[in-house]
């Protein structure tokens, strides 16, 4: 048997390959969080082997449960604090998505409809706050994440995704609480590094970041601030008397209050949210450095480029000079189960190849150092929600951020917190706290009406890059799934 240490080692160099221990089983790592674990030094990986009492645990060790930790700890540092999670801190969505750092802003009609005028107002300055809040965190705690705040472009990239964004930018006009400023086009198409957008909006308050990186300092503050961490260290179950006792493969811990930070994970123990999200992937591929290559198209920082589409094209560069293309809404999960396609290289490299080469043709012989696939929980809303599990009302959750949480969890720590610390705040009285808003079809009819509209979008969005009208079913159906764009359509 190999000592603990021994056991650490061996898990830094399968990172290095590509591929990380989760409990004795070896499993594919996308890039970000590979290249993560390659640069922090060699440490012993603290796993649970005895039965501990705590005030508060959280499960899930990525930037919802990490930022609640630390909130906790800043306003209570008395208290015991424990984070646990199934495999290393950031390993989930927080070490695999684009790390493109949006807001809320161009959901504010969504989240008008929802929460009402002020609420929608403070939410979207608060979305916009946490830009800048994560950036003073890093600096402040010496969290090399490689954040850029440079922020981003908004684009069409073709005639029939022109003029989506005037119904939002409108209202928020109206409210004195519009970031965004529309271009020239050159000046569009010389940041957005090509000759395909014909429209574009700008705002500074947005950044790209190397997200494995992010949630992995988080872990080193939160520790330093004295939260207890525990890797490797799946919950096996919960039982939600007082204590609460959360079952993990080598022993129990009694909890005061538990956080369920989980995200795409929580169905796999909570059935009861199985139609409050859809399961789907975003697909991502990067490129090898190619700095040169990247002056010669004009990218030449850390601005995010998203598009118009309801399942978004997303990209970003790298501080090596890399080129990061993510594409959203490809594969949908039967019955939300997390299957074995969202822990492999993409399966729609193909897509992502088309996608890559119709934005950048001089680069079309430019090869993917890497592809992979991250799990993304779209709520019927496009927004994520919060609140208290029936069973006890000790135990919260937070889920659901739909594609859109690198900055948007700093929030989620914020609520959460708050709700722990039985605090009456604005953050415990936020429009997000009162659960999920809506469910989708039991299945099987969700997952066919889900493929039906997919593949209607696809048609859609297809015919629209030809300059061609669609079928006015296809049209239709598209239309519900307009919450999954990055921004309303009024």
């Amino acid at each position: 048997m190999p000592t603990e240490k021994e056991a650490g080692t061996e898990t830094k160099q399968a990172l290095k390959s590509g591929k990380v221990s989760k409990a004795n089983d070896s499993c594919f790592q996308p890039f970000w969080f590979a290249q993560a674990m390659e640069q922090e030094p060699p440490s012993t990986i603290n796993v649970l082997t005895r039965d501990i009492q705590t005030d508060v645990c959280i499960v899930g060790g990525g930037y919802t449960g990490l930022w609640t930790a630390i909130n906790i700890k800043q306003q209570q540092p008395e208290l015991d604090v424990v984070v646990i999670d199934k495999g290393l801190c950031g390993s989930g969505a927080s070490g695999r998505n684009g790390g493109c750092m949006l807001t809320w802003s161009t959901k504010y009609l969504s989240m008008k409809k929802l929460y009402g005028e002020q609420e929608a107002i403070r939410l979207v300055q608060a979305s916009e706050q946490a830009i800048f809040e994560i950036e003073r965190f890093c600096q402040l705690h010496g969290i090399d994440a490689e954040l850029r705040v440079d922020g981003t472009l908004y684009t069409a990239t073709n005639a029939a995704q022109q003029g989506s964004m005037d119904p939002v930018l409108k209202a928020l006009d109206q409210h004195e609480i519009n970031s965004w400023q529309q271009w020239q086009i050159d000046r569009v198409q010389q940041d957005a590094g090509s000759d395909l957008p014909c429209e574009g909006y700008y705002s500074p308050a947005a950044a790209s970041v190397q997200p494995a990186k992010l949630a992995r300092g988080l872990k080193r503050v939160a520790e330093k601030m004295g939260v207890v961490i525990y890797e490797n260290t799946p919950m096996e179950d919960i039982n939600t008397d007082v204590p609460i006792t959360i079952t993990t493969p080598e022993a129990d811990i009694y909890a005061g209050k538990v956080v369920l930070a989980l995200n795409a994970w929580m169905m796999e123990k909570f059935p009861e949210f199985k139609r409050s999200v859809v399961l789907v992937s975003s697909d991502m591929a990067i490129t090898a450095p190619v700095p040169e290559k990247l002056k010669v198209i004009g990218i030449n920082d850390g601005k995010t480029i998203v598009d118009s589409r309801i399942f978004v094209h997303y990209y970003r560069t790298t501080v090596d000079g890399r080129l990061m293309l993510g594409k959203g809404g490809n594969y949908f999960s039967f019955a939300n189960k997390l299957s074995k396609v969202f822990d492999q290289p993409s399966r729609y490299t193909k897509i992502l190849r088309q996608s890559f080469n119709r934005l950048f043709p001089s680069l079309s012989q430019q090869s993917f150092d890497a592809t992979w696939t991250g799990a993304s929980d779209r709520s019927t809303t496009g927004l994520p929600f919060f609140g208290k599990m029936k069973q006890n009302a000790n135990i919260y959750y937070g889920l659901g951020y739909s594609g859109n949480g690198v900055a948007q969890t700093w929030i989620g720590g914020k609520i959460l917190s708050s709700m722990v610390l039985e605090q009456d705040n604005k953050w415990s009285r936020c429009g997000l706290t009162s659960g999920p808003k809506g469910q989708f079809p039991p299945e099987p009819i969700r997952w066919i009406g889900v493929m039906i509209v997919r593949d209607a979008i696809r048609r859609k969005e297809a015919a629209e890059d030809e300059n061609k009208t669609p079928l006015w079913l296809d049209r239709q159906l598209a239309k519900f799934a307009n919450a999954a764009g990055k921004a309303d359509k009024g």
